[in-house]
Formats: C-alpha cells, sequence, structure tokens
C-alpha cells in the first residue's frame, strides 16, 4: 500500500483502463490488478476502488453471494486502513457489506462477534476527537448558542433541554456569554438527556464549576434515556421558564422506532430486489468529481428515481415533535447530518454514503495525518460504525436513518413549528471560527433560512432554528 499514495505523475498508459470497468465481471480469474494499477494516476485508482465497490454491492444485493465474495478479495487487495482517503473509506465500506451477508446467517455472525466488546465509551471518545478534529460541531453550536442568547434576551429563567447532553463545551460557552449579558446573567437550568449516567456526571460537574466560577445561578438536572425511550411529559419543565431545546444529531435515530415497534426487518439478503445497476465513467469520484467537469459519474436513471419528494409517515417522530411542542419551547435548534441514509433500499443508501463519507474522509486527508492514531479512531469508532449501520443493518437495528434539511423542515411545519432565521451576527460569529480555524475547504451556506455547514461543496451537515407558532 505504500506505493499507493497520491502520486501525481502522469500515466503511461495510453489507453485508460478505466474505458474498460463496465465490461469488466468480477471472476475467480482476474487474478491481481496490481501490474497496471502502479501505472495509473491515483484519481484513476481511487475510480476503480469505487467500481469494485459498487460491483460487489450489486451482487450483495441481488443475493449473488459467490460473485460478492470474489468482490470483497479483491477490494481488501486495494483498500487500507493506513492509505489514502479513498482506501481507508473503501475498507470500511467493505467491512460493512461483509457485515451484511453475515446477518443472513444469525448464527455465524452472533459467533463471530461473541468475543467483540462494543463499548459506548468507545464512540463517545471518537465523537469527542471529531469535535476537536473539524469544526462542524463547533460551528453548530457557536450558531446555537446565539440563537439561544438572542431569543432569550430579556428572560430571567432560561432552562435548556438538551437532547444529547455528552458536550460540555457548548454549554461552558453559553454560560459565558451570559456572565456578560447587559442588565446580569439569567437563572439557567439544563436538562441533559443521554443513556449513560457517567456521561451526565461528567458533564454536570464541568458546567457546576463554570457556573460557580462565573457566579451564575445554575441547575443542571440529569435524565438517563434513550432518545426514544424518553417521556417528554415527565421533565422538570415549570411554569415561568422560557425554554430552548437542543438537538444534535439525534433525531433522526427516532425514525427507526416505527419499525422496532412493528417488528418489521428487511431481508438483508434477496433476490434482486435491492439491485441497482450503476454505469461509472472516466472521471473521479466524490470531491475527485469536481476536477473533470467533462466526464463525471453518472447514476442509473434508476437510482435517481428511487428517492421520493414526499417524506416517510414516522408515528414515532409524529408524537415526539407534538410533545415537544407542547412544551411550548421558545426557540428549538436542530443539527443534522444532511444527506439521505434512509433509502429503502441497499444501493440506494450506498451511493449517497459513498458521496457524504468521501467529503468526511477528504476533511481529515487534508488537515489531519494518515498517521494519526486520533484520525484512526475516528474513522473506525465514528465513520466506520456510522457506515455499518447504514449499510449492514434493516429494521429497528438502523439508527442512522440521516435524512435532508428539506425533510426536517416538512416535519417540523406538519408539527405546528415556524422557522426562525439565524441572525446576522450568528452567521457571522460561524465565520469567523472558520476563518480561525486556518483551513480552506470549509463552507456554511444559507439555505431556505436554515445553515449547511459544507466541506468543498459538499453539504454535510444542516442546523436549523424553530419556535411554536403560538409566538409568531
Amino acid at each position: 500500500m505504500a506505493g499507493m499514495v497520491q502520486d501525481e505523475g502522469s500515466s503511461s498508459v495510453t489507453s485508460s483502463p478505466l474505458q474498460f470497468f463496465s465490461l469488466m465481471s468480477l471472476s475467480p480469474n482476474l487474478g491481481s490488478p496490481y501490474p497496471w494499477l502502479r501505472e495509473l494516476k491515483w484519481e484513476e485508482r481511487g475510480l476503480y476502488l469505487i467500481h469494485l465497490l459498487l460491483s460487489c454491492a450489486n451482487h450483495v444485493a441481488a443475493g449473488s453471494l459467490e460473485n460478492a465474495n470474489i468482490g470483497l478479495e479483491q477490494i481488501t487487495h486495494l483498500a487500507s486502513l493506513d492509505g489514502d482517503s479513498m482506501q481507508r473509506m473503501v475498507a470500511y465500506f467493505t467491512e460493512a457489506l461483509a457485515d451484511r451477508i453475515l446477518k443472513a446467517w444469525p448464527g455465524l455472525h452472533k459467533a463471530l462477534n461473541s468475543t467483540r466488546i462494543s463499548s459506548m465509551s468507545e464512540g463517545i471518545l471518537a465523537r469527542g476527537l471529531f469535535f476537536e478534529l473539524c469544526p462542524f460541531l463547533k460551528l453548530a453550536f457557536v450558531i446555537t448558542n446565539q440563537a439561544i442568547i438572542e431569543a432569550m434576551e430579556g428572560e430571567k429563567m432560561v432552562h435548556i433541554l438538551d437532547l444529547n447532553s455528552a458536550e460540555p463545551a457548548q454549554w461552558i460557552a453559553l454560560l459565558q456569554s451570559f456572565s456578560a449579558r447587559p442588565g446580569g446573567p439569567p437563572h439557567l437550568k439544563i436538562t441533559g438527556i443521554h443513556e449513560q449516567k457517567e456521561v451526565l456526571e461528567q458533564t454536570a460537574l464541568r458546567l457546576t464549576e463554570e457556573a460557580e466560577k462565573l457566579d451564575i445561578p445554575f441547575q443542571f438536572n440529569a435524565i438517563i434515556s434513550k432518545l426514544e425511550n424518553l417521556d417528554v411529559n415527565s421533565l422538570p419543565i415549570k411554569t415561568g421558564e422560557a425554554l430552548a431545546i437542543s438537538s444534535p444529531l439525534q433525531l433522526h435515530a427516532l425514525l427507526a422506532s416505527d419499525d422496532e415497534i412493528l417488528g418489521k426487518k428487511s431481508p438483508v439478503i434477496s433476490n434482486n430486489s435491492n439491485a441497482v445497476h450503476l454505469q461509472i465513467n472516466e472521471g473521479t469520484f466524490g470531491d475527485l468529481l469536481k476536477k473533470d467537469s467533462t466526464n463525471g459519474y453518472s447514476p442509473s436513471p434508476d437510482l435517481v428515481s428511487l428517492s421520493p419528494p414526499s417524506i416517510a409517515t414516522s408515528a414515532r417522530m409524529e408524537s415526539f415533535l407534538t410533545a415537544l411542542w407542547g412544551l411550548s419551547p421558545k426557540l428549538m435548534v436542530v443539527t443534522e447530518q444532511e444527506s439521505n441514509h434512509n433509502g429503502s433500499t441497499l444501493m440506494e443508501r450506498l451511493y449517497e454514503a459513498l458521496f457524504f463519507y468521501a467529503a468526511l474522509f477528504d476533511c481529515l486527508e487534508s488537515n489531519v495525518s494518515r498517521t494519526s492514531m486520533e484520525r484512526l479512531k475516528i474513522e473506525k469508532m465514528l465513520f466506520g460504525e456510522e457506515i455499518k449501520n447504514i449499510i449492514a443493518c434493516e429494521g429497528g437495528e438502523r439508527k442512522e436513518r440521516h435524512e435532508k434539511l428539506e425533510k426536517w423542515i416538512q416535519r417540523f411545519d406538519i408539527a405546528g413549528f415556524g422557522r426562525v432565521p439565524f441572525s446576522y451576527y450568528g452567521v457571522l460569529q460561524a465565520r469567523r471560527l472558520l476563518h480561525s480555524y486556518g483551513c480552506d475547504g470549509y463552507r456554511i451556506k444559507d439555505e431556505n433560512g436554515c445553515l449547511v455547514i459544507c466541506w468543498q461543496d459538499r453539504a454535510l451537515f444542516s442546523v436549523s432554528a424553530w419556535r411554536c407558532r403560538r409566538y409568531d
């Protein structure tokens, strides 16, 4: 793999092997691709990896396990956890496809994973590293905090409901802002939701220490619960408190609840029900696509038609948003992944996930050394686990059901919320933070009165603000 870094030398191949990709079929006689791969530019090698991955995924979706096995073997010769961004990303998609195949044999799958130690603390660690190394969540927190400060102007009793209270840095910054508020800070109460008691205890400790240092009246309520099990009506919301709700990357998981309740579980391996035939033309994938305006990556028309514009009904989501509306919040700020990973077919989700995670892997490639252990932990324990959940899981087990902003706008509108535009000053603060980061590639764009945070031109996270229409 050492010889497969991004060498920009010109290829000596007179007729690019990429033109033969659509004619190639995976077979035991294909042999090692190394001889001619050494003569390709890194963009072409990355594109070849994607071709192999999509071909293999089509075989998995169609239930052609022999061909899928051959494809997985081919990919493992080229993918690498310490290679370039494309090699690293494909390695995790390959693992996800293999895991999906194994789920067809529950006994085998359980036996192979019986000694695996899965720790929630690993995921929390990876999210903390992602928060530190990439500015996406920091930007969302800056935008959220400024919206809260503006909505709570003049309020003496402020209550914040944090639907994922795992990162105290956001509220430490808010405490500091409130301490400088003209007329003095409000009495601040935060109710934090998380399924791990230790996380809430650590958050409470840090926030209480900061509040004492700033001499701000403060109270922290810890609610140990998964979001789907949360009883909104039992929350300690009192009359006279001005309520703000913060939901960072949480709501999409509720879309799995209906499948879980109804016991619906799509078959992992089926006969052609999920197969979509994608065509790859000479060009590049993800960020590389933008370098070739003539020959790009073209999904088949069948794939484009898979995503209906309307939202799927979700009784759990509707009831949850209705319950939150019943709390009469002055403001609710929602951060979500800006991609559609909730398609009904494997190939639809895989195609969307490839673009989304290609941008995230490329972001790390541009900012963090390939030898960084922190980068490896983010890719393995955060990106890799999300990819596996999107690709390998079905039914209630599939929690990473990311959807785009347009669908969240429809849901909140139906639930009785109205959009709150972000102020010029809030956006200015976010742009200043980006500028201080000293790295090109990050962008903030306005979209329908909401904000999307991008890497290059790829929108990755959305931030939207809402309030009950009764305040309009």
